[in-house]
């Protein structure tokens, strides 16, 4: 008996995994759906060069670790205990930010993220902007890490 209420119990749990996911799908971009159920560049990075953590409007908090070498971005992480949207943004922003020198970086715009990811509904667009800004505090760190180690803006 306790087998058929376990199958029962894996059954609902799989049904309602895919109800979620169908309508991740009918509302976000299969960009957007892709990044939030297999991020990229997800978990923290121990040795990085700057580290940018904000809090967004809407409680979500990113961190963002980059490694840099010769002012490019060489590998860019990050963590963040918010929504699917959020994930979502915070693997784009590392995609996009790695390879990058850091002028080229502080372009990145919440604009850039949100064609990156093919739109976000509005209530969601502030995932972009806090993936953006947030990148940005990172970069801030590694400029004034450079100039002056002893001088971190964010402490590790």
């Amino acid at each position: 008996m306790a087998t058929d209420d376990t199958s029962d119990l894996d059954k609902m749990i799989e049904e309602t995994q895919a109800s979620i996911i169908k309508d991740a799908r009918d509302t976000f971009s299969e960009e957007v759906v892709n990044r939030w159920l297999n991020p990229k560049n997800f978990g923290k990075m121990e040795d990085s060069d700057g580290v940018g953590r904000v809090t967004g409007p809407c409680g979500d908090t990113m961190e963002i670790f980059l490694k840099v070498r010769n002012d490019r971005i060489t590998s860019a992480m990050y963590m963040t205990q918010g929504c699917g949207t959020t994930i979502a943004a915070g693997s784009m922003v590392t995609d996009l930010a790695t390879g990058k020198d850091i002028k080229d970086a502080l372009k990145i715009s919440q604009e850039v993220i949100l064609d990156a990811l093919g739109g976000l509904p509005d209530d969601s667009k502030h995932c972009a902007l806090l993936a953006s800004n947030t990148l940005k505090d990172a970069i801030k760190d590694y400029l004034a890490y450079k100039r002056d180690p002893w001088k971190r803006v964010y402490r590790k």
